[in-house]
């Protein structure tokens, strides 16, 4: 709810401070008295693009100060919390413009952008007026419109979740279709890379187990004579034969020599069993470097095999067995796909007639419902001198989506028979006013976190029109705030608070004021609407009458 706006060098206004109340706040005054002021002042403030030209002239600067009430469960406090904005009761908005252009905004004294400002001004002001483009007159709202009124929120968002599920399921089934298609397209590469890393079977270390045995075979024909000539050194004929006569001899003087050969005798025999172990290590060495020719031929075409492939697959020769596993189980995926591609068109279907069920569901809901507010919309617009218009609310076909497959527009003839088309296209001004009070009405459900403003909707009206407007205004401001421009005795006399806005000369300069009037002078104002310039008693009697009716 909007309780106080304070205005300071904006246009023709110097200084103005407005405190509003509940229930229905007329503001009236001559045409021209600056009434359009206030409202481009307060889209200023709530970040609205409106006139470019605001600062008054010679100020250097124009600032707007709006302060609004905020009960515990109003929309706005989660637009401050995602803005990391303060919150609270009270919401005070404040910005700056200068002579230069530049427009500074503030919420709650922290800094805020002029995004910050519109997102909030949706949940706390609601503008109505012959160019409402930002309300009942956009077809792209009446949707959400017509779901408020159908109290359909079950079933939208039975709907949302339908259509995020097949999304999901569609999104799944179009990954699973591109990565075996992509598999397919290599389906020949795979199968013959794992059969011919099946047929070679590298094993871990075999490379270099390979290399070794190729350099040592490489290396048998230069080294082999030198190993048998060492061996037939280490032999019977020559040092072990030898060690050994040196030994027999040995022991047969031993007896008397006192004992001083007994340790060299059995270095001697330590010798000889070393010397055997060195026989045999040669021997086998011998007999590795015995081969076959065509045995070093096998080995280089093995080890040149897995050299190739590990180039060709870009791994190391120890990896290729991993490798092949991968490539296995990429095969085997591949052959596995069509089933889980079936499983799959099988969820998809599925969501589908989930979603196709729960859409159909939220159309009937919306044909019902729309048919009671063309019911609801004509009764309003009969007391509006306006029953033989014809209001109705079209449901046409729309692309599936996440609010279903419903287009809906509300649509008006002005007589039976004649063609009908959107609001703003065939109603004139004070039609259009009276079609927008009338869908606004119907419509409204608890309106109390937001502010409601009417600007000039009863152009054109007068008599028994205008009290039914007044009479439906003044309804629509129970238990919520509603602020009405207004050039009607009828419509003003029905307002709880009423403020004159008028202009006067001071010092040269043009200002707008706005006074709050009590009840004598609301006599006088709503006297001087009926009447004009000149306000006689029976004006006045009029103006009574209208305030007692």
């Amino acid at each position: 709810m909007l309780r106080a706006l304070d205005i300071r060098d904006m246009l023709i206004i110097d200084r103005l401070e407005l405190t509003f109340q509940p229930g229905l706040n007329a503001l009236t005054g001559e045409t021209g008295a600056g009434k359009s002021i206030l409202l481009d002042s307060l889209g200023f403030v709530l970040g609205w693009r409106g006139r470019a030209e605001l600062v008054r002239q010679g100020a250097a600067q124009g600032e707007v100060v709006a302060e609004f009430e905020l009960p515990e469960s109003h929309p706005a406090h989660t637009i401050l919390a995602e803005a990391g904005l303060p919150g609270g009761e009270e919401l005070i908005l404040r910005r700056v413009n200068t002579a230069e252009g530049r427009k500074t905004a503030w919420v709650n004294d922290r800094r805020c952008s002029g995004e910050v400002l519109r997102a909030l001004s949706e949940t706390l002001v609601e503008l109505h007026g012959q160019h409402d483009d930002r309300g009942l007159l956009n077809p792209r709202g009446h949707r959400a419109m017509l779901d408020d009124y159908a109290d359909a929120g079950d079933h939208l968002a039975a709907v949302r979740a339908a259509w995020s599920e097949m999304s999901r399921a569609r999104k799944a089934l179009a990954e699973t279709e591109t990565a075996l298609a992509a598999m397919r397209a290599e389906e020949e590469f795979l199968r013959h890379s794992v059969g011919e890393l099946d047929k070679l079977d590298p094993q871990p270390g075999e490379d270099a187990e390979l290399d070794a045995r190729r350099r040592m075979m490489q290396g048998a024909e230069r080294i082999r004579d030198d190993v048998a000539r060492a061996f037939a050194l280490l032999g019977g004929d020559g040092v072990e034969g030898a060690m050994a006569d040196a030994v027999r001899w040995l022991e047969g003087v031993s007896d008397n020599a006192g004992g001083q050969l007994e340790e060299p005798i059995a270095a001697l025999g330590r010798a000889l069993i070393e010397l055997g172990e060195a026989q045999d290590g040669v021997n086998a060495c011998l007999q590795a470097l015995d081969f076959n020719p065509a045995e070093l031929e096998a080995a280089e075409e093995r080890l040149f095999a897995i050299r190739a492939l590990a180039r060709k697959h870009d791994v190391t020769p120890d990896d290729l067995g991993a490798f092949a596993d991968t490539l296995r189980d990429r095969l085997n995926r591949l052959e596995a796909g069509d089933a889980d591609l079936a499983d799959q068109r099988a969820a998809v279907a599925a969501a589908q007639v989930a979603y196709e069920r729960a859409a159909a569901g939220l159309s009937a809901t919306r044909q019902q419902a729309a048919g009671q507010l063309d019911v609801a919309v004509m009764a309003e617009l009969a007391p509006l001198k306006m029953e033989r218009a014809v209001f109705r609310t079209e449901i046409t076909p729309a692309e599936p989506g996440p609010e279903g497959t419903d287009a809906v527009a509300f649509s008006v003839a002005t007589n039976p028979g004649a063609p009908s088309g959107p609001l703003n296209k065939i109603a004139s001004g004070g039609e259009l006013s009276r079609f927008l009070l009338a869908l606004k009405v119907c419509l409204t459900g608890d309106e109390s976190a937001r502010t409601m403003i009417f600007d000039e909707i009863d152009r054109g009206v007068g008599g028994a029109t205008a009290d039914a407007v007044g009479r439906r205004l003044a309804s629509l401001s129970q238990g919520g705030q509603v602020l009405v421009v207004t050039h009607s005795p009828q419509v003003a006399a029905r307002a709880a608070h009423h403020w004159r806005v008028q202009k006067q000369v001071s010092d040269g300069q043009t200002l707008s004021t706005v006074i709050p009037l009590a009840t004598p002078d609301r006599v006088d104002e709503i006297a001087r609407m009926v009447a004009g310039d000149t306000i006689t008693d029976e004006a006045r009697a009029a103006a009574r009458a209208l305030l007692d009716a």
